[in-house]
């Protein structure tokens, strides 16, 4: 309270009506400092504790995980097509790319065409031996297919580290009802995660940087000369 407050208040004591007034302006600053105490507890919120990062809450992270592969085989067929074959290619190709373990062969038993893609799982594993996958490490298995289906695939897979999110399509909450909060839903992020995970060519790099690869040598003494004639680094296209 200042000076001139408490002049005042004096005054007011000494006044024929000063009493009635004086509890007046007590009461007046008792009501401020209830009003003043309320707004202190509106902010007191704990932003820190709400997840409201996307990467937070569908974070990427580096795991093993099946990579498969449906090669359909109809019933009467004796080898592949070529676009069945360019398949098998593109899979050994993965493969390289990503995993050295076993490749399994899965064909399927109890389903018309099992006799069929019993023949074809040997084009198969001649396929991947041809694209540079040890015959040592191709295994064939088996799966049990329901008998009324004419085309159960030949199912080819390898196990290798992947990067990769949680299921993305949760709505456990009413999104009316919950953005009144001011925070992300469930969902939010989740489709961009799982892109960003699918083009990761090498989920080691998550983990740590790569080695710096050699200088070329000729192409630094050709931008160093150009520097030395022309002030640039700039080089002329040929």
């Amino acid at each position: 309270m200042t000076h001139m407050d408490t002049v005042s208040m004096k005054r007011l004591a000494h006044h024929p009506r000063g009493h009635g007034s004086l509890i007046s302006v007590k009461a007046a600053m008792v009501m401020a400092a209830a009003l003043l105490a309320g707004c202190a507890n509106v902010h007191d919120i704990e932003v820190g504790a709400v997840p409201d990062d996307y990467r937070t809450n569908h974070p990427i992270m580096i795991a093993e995980k099946a990579h498969t592969i449906d090669v359909p085989i109809a019933r009467g067929e004796r080898k592949l097509n070529y676009g069945r074959v360019a398949s098998v290619r593109g899979f050994a190709s993965e493969y390289r790319e990503m995993a050295s373990g076993s490749v399994q062969i899965m064909t399927p038993v109890g389903s018309p065409n099992a006799g069929a893609a019993s023949r074809i799982a040997k084009q198969v594993r001649g396929i991947l031996v041809e694209e540079g996958i040890p015959a040592r490490r191709i295994a064939y298995t088996s799966y049990q297919a329901a008998a009324q289906n004419d085309a159960a695939p030949i199912r080819l897979s390898f196990v290798a580290i992947s990067a990769h999110t949680n299921q993305c399509g949760k709505w456990p909450e009413d999104l009316v009802t919950n953005t009144m909060e001011n925070k992300h839903y469930d969902n939010f992020g989740c489709a961009t995660q799982n892109n960003l995970a699918a083009q990761i060519a090498n989920p080691s790099d998550l983990i740590a940087p790569r080695g710096m690869t050699p200088i070329d040598a000729q192409r630094r003494d050709v931008v160093i000369e150009n520097y030395r004639k022309n002030g640039s680094y700039a080089t002329p296209s040929e």
